[in-house]
Parts: structure tokens; sequence; C-alpha cells
């Protein structure tokens, strides 16, 4: 059967305006259209846009409350620094500056957290072993725990209220119960601090980590000695390849080599030998000590080392051996920028009112009875500022 012309006609009519009707859209899309962008399934790292997280309440609380806090530029790595967390003798509770500085962590978004010793206030020979247990639970449920649950890898240095190696005149430790239970509490794979282990060789008094292409070294500062051979470990690890490899390398101890704060200034209150101990880091390019013990804060340099001494977050803050500075609690921002000559940057903070510290304010040399060091942005001392350490110490010790 033939359809009738009228209907031929019809329906090819129909069939080319169809197909006008697609070229016209398709003409108009390809001039007038944006193209659409093609979305990978995998983007590149650099192609996702990363955004800071958003802070928890009690973080944004504290920063309404200080006004304005200062958030340095980061470098390639960035350390939170810490120290001397505790307060008195047996205390299971920690200052004000200790839960402020946990609670502002996710602010200045830390890579790791370093503390260099007391974490807990022992040191008491009539502490039971129920009350050191409970010294350590507490710093657990202040400090450690929360680092744990935010994933924040945790440096340290036992110090003298943790775990003391102060000997008696039978050569024994006189705090051997406050060193087991120290042990005990590190050595629980729950308290992991989340870092990767070189060498545990006596962990944790003795041990090696790396972190971001920086090599750590953790030795027993904890009172002014370290043994012969465990001085001997310390040369090999810092001798070895992964240690001279690394882009940089970092002491943590207690006790500071030299003396920085009144109170402080005696032969028991610093490592002994302190020159042939720096000639000994210099040898193997260890960049920065880190330090605690003499609560009060000092950005200082000798020789080839940088001498980070920090202040304190918990009780008993101590001014300076010279100059007029108040006795701050304080943290630290250490910045690392690999390819910078300087290679770290400190930012300070006055727990109290979390003003940054401008070193400048602190005086440009400090001659303590082991020696004198300089302040970090100090290269030499002008002729009356060596005249007078000398009057002070003597010449033999008031060497850069």
């Amino acid at each position: 059967m033939r359809l009738p012309r009228f209907w031929v006609q019809t329906l090819l009519g129909m069939g080319v305006g169809v197909l006008l009707a697609l070229g016209a859209n398709w003409l108009y899309a390809a001039v007038f259209q944006p193209p659409m962008p093609v979305v990978s399934p995998n983007p590149s790292p650099a192609a996702v846009e990363t955004r800071p997280p958003e802070l928890p309440p009690e973080t944004k609380e504290l920063i309404a409350q200080a006004g304005n806090i200062v958030n340095p530029p980061r470098g390639d790595v960035r350390l939170m620094v810490i120290s001397d967390l505790n307060d008195a003798y047996g205390a299971t509770t920690y200052a004000p500056e200790v839960t402020k500085a946990i609670k502002l962590m996710p602010f200045w978004r830390p890579d790791m957290v370093v503390c260099s010793g007391d974490m807990v206030a022992g040191q008491y020979p009539a502490l039971t072993e129920a009350q050191m247990r409970a010294m350590w639970e507490a710093f657990d449920k202040n400090v450690a725990a929360p680092l744990r649950q935010a994933k924040m890898p945790y440096g340290f240095t036992l110090g003298n209220h943790d775990a003391s190696s102060a000997l008696s005149v039978t050569k024994k430790f006189l705090f051997q119960k406050e060193r087991d239970m120290a042990a005990a509490y590190w050595r629980d794979p729950r308290h992991d601090p989340g870092v990767k282990f070189v060498d545990k060789f006596e962990f944790p008094f003795y041990f090696t980590f790396e972190f971001k292409d920086i090599f750590f070294l953790v030795w027993d500062g904890s009172s002014h000695h370290i043994p012969a051979e465990k001085l001997a470990w310390v040369e090999k690890a810092l001798a070895s390849p992964r240690a001279q490899q690394a882009k940089m390398r970092i002491l943590l101890g207690h006790l500071p080599l030299y003396a920085v704060a009144i109170g402080r200034n005696d032969p028991g209150e610093v490592m002994e030998n302190a020159d042939k101990l720096r000639l000994m880091l210099e040898k193997y390019k260890v960049h920065t000590y880190i330090s605690g013990h003499h609560h009060a804060y000092y950005p200082a340099h000798k020789g080839k080392l940088q001498l980070l001494h920090m202040g304190i977050l918990g009780a008993g803050p101590r001014p300076l051996i010279a100059g007029n500075t108040p006795p701050w609690k304080t943290l630290t921002i250490l910045d690392i920028r690999f390819n910078s000559p300087e290679l770290t940057t400190y930012t300070t903070y006055d727990m109290q009112t979390m003003r940054v510290i401008d070193q400048k304010v602190l005086p440009r040399f400090l001659a303590g009875h082991n020696g004198m060091v300089l302040r970090r942005d100090v290269d030499q001392l002008t002729a009356s500022e060596q005249q007078t350490c000398e009057q002070q110490i003597g010449a033999a010790l008031c060497t850069a």
C-alpha cells in the first residue's frame, strides 16, 4: 500500500526539521557555551584545595579570650615545644597553662609535639607506688591521651621529676622505683608516642627516632652525669648513616649544657663536661639541643650548636641570671625550613597573655658558672660586654 504524496511530504518535512533543530543546538553549544570541565577520578594532591580543619569549640573559645594569637608562617616542619609540665611533688593536677597548650594545639597545627622533660611531679622519696602510678595516669589523661586521639606524634625526654638518674654514694639510682614506673608507663603499647624509632637502645632513657628527614637523639639528662658507655652509644648513633644522611639532627635532654637561670647556676644543675659534650655534638653536626629544667626561656648558641632553653608550663618559672625580664611560662613553636640559612625559627608565647616574646628584650649573653652563651641572634660581644663577662666568670669561660 502506497502512502499518499501529502503524507510522504509531511513526514520528510518533519524529519528535516528535527535534524535542523539538532544541528542548531549543537552549533549554539559549540560556539556560545563554555566547555564543561573535565573531572579526573583521581586528582593529584596539588590539584586538591586543602583547608585547615575546623577548630574545636574549646580552641575557638581560647582564641576569642586572647583577642588575637599570632600564627607564624609555617616551615617545612613545625614542632610545638613544651617543657616542665609538673606541679608540686606528687601532684595529679596540672596548671591552667598546660591545659591551654593542649587545647590550642589545633590552632598551630604542629607536625609533632616535643617535650624536654618533667611530665610528672616525682623525685620525692616518700612517694608510694600508688602515688607514682596516679601521677602517670594524670599525665596520660591530661596530655598524652589527647595527643594520641589527635594522632599527634610525641617526642620526649625524661626529666629529674620523671625518673631522676641521681646516684647514691654506692652508685645506685636514688629513685629507682620512679625510673621503673616511668619505664613501665612508656613501654606499655597503649602509650605508644607515635614516632618512628630507629634505635630503642634503652627506651625511654636513651633512644633515637626519625621524623620528616630529622634525626632525633634522646639522652638521659635527668641528672648531670651520663656514664661513659652511654656516651659511646650516643656517639655511635650520631655517627650512623641514618643520622648523617638526615637533613637535620636534634638532641633532646632535660638538663642544659650551660646555666641560664637563677637557682640553677650550680654544677649539679647542668650537664657535666659541657664543653666536651658540645664539641662532640658539633663533630656530628647536631643543629639544636632542646633542654628544660631551668624553667627560663632563653634562645642561645655557643660554637656551632643552637641551644633552646625552654621555659616552663607547670609550677615555678625562674628569672634569668641577668637582665630584668619577668619569669614567664612559655611555649615555643619551632618552624624548620630546610633551605633557609638559619634553618629554625622560634615563635615563643607568654602563655598567660598569649603575646609573642621578642627575643631582643632578653640579655645579649648570659655568663653562668660553667660558661657564657650568646643570644641566638648575637654573633659576638662588644668590648664592654666581653670585659663584663670576664669580670664575672674569667676569660677562659667567655668564649663564643
